[in-house]
């Protein structure tokens, strides 16, 4: 089968997004199912195209979009990706049979923790001149449109609301989620009264390995005893 050429291309995701900007104008809110359905479809086109195009140097500075128009629009689908999940109760990219979200797509233009402490340093830098304000908008709009990122938004705000004046960012950042990373695994273990050194060692094995082990004993000695014939459920529950 041959590849249509470049141009079809092209005209094809210049019609989508003059599309998109004039039905899905940003700032308004997309109401109904019908109109978020259509948003969906015509999002998920546009991400479907830019994939091909950018296999294109003729591609490189004719995206049309902004940056921060693509980053809004890709909070907004996201947010409805969120949303119908969360509605429907859904665990993979196709909510039903006519809503398809293209998820992986999205990640092709992913904004990583990188980006972000960049973005952190300009915040610092520009704070007091008036640029601040947007430097700190730049970030949240970043994170948004970040399907990796949007979930630990309120981790990076803290961080950026705790920076200090003077210092690498680099390494203010892997202290303060080092930080955080302790104080709540120690919430979880003094709620759920589990042994300390036992569940450090447990969640640093889960971590190098990418997966938590809920079979054999590693598990089970985390855990404070517990009769099996408790009415709370015993371990089976606990875990």
């Amino acid at each position: 089968m041959l590849l249509k050429p470049y141009g079809d291309y092209c005209a094809a995701y210049g019609e989508k997004v003059a599309a998109l900007l004039e039905r899905f104008p940003l700032g308004a809110p997309i109401q109904g199912e019908s109109a978020q359905k259509a948003f969906i479809a015509l999002f998920g086109q546009i991400l479907r195209l830019q994939n091909i195009l950018v296999s294109f140097d003729d591609f490189v500075g004719n995206e049309i979009l902004t940056e921060r128009q693509s980053q809004d629009y890709r909070s907004t689908y996201l947010d409805l990706y969120a949303e119908y999940r969360r509605d429907q109760n859904a665990d993979k990219e196709q909510i039903n049979d006519d809503i398809v979200f293209e998820i992986e797509l999205s990640k092709q233009v992913e904004i990583n923790v990188d980006y972000i402490l960049i973005l952190v340093q300009k915040y610092r830098d520009a704070r007091g001149d008036g640029e601040d304000v947007e430097n700190r908008a730049n970030i949240s709009r970043a994170i948004d449109s970040s399907p990796s990122l949007r979930n630990k938004k309120d981790l990076i705000e803290d961080f950026v609301d705790s920076v200090s004046a003077a210092g690498e960012i680099d390494d203010e950042w892997s202290t303060y989620v080092a930080a955080r990373g302790e104080a709540e695994l120690n919430e979880i273990i003094e709620a759920e009264n589990l042994r300390p050194d036992e569940t450090r060692a447990f969640i640093d094995t889960a971590f190098r390995d990418g997966a938590i082990q809920t079979t054999g004993t590693a598990i089970i000695k985390v855990l404070p005893p517990v009769s099996r014939f408790s009415a709370s459920g015993g371990h089976g529950e606990m875990k």
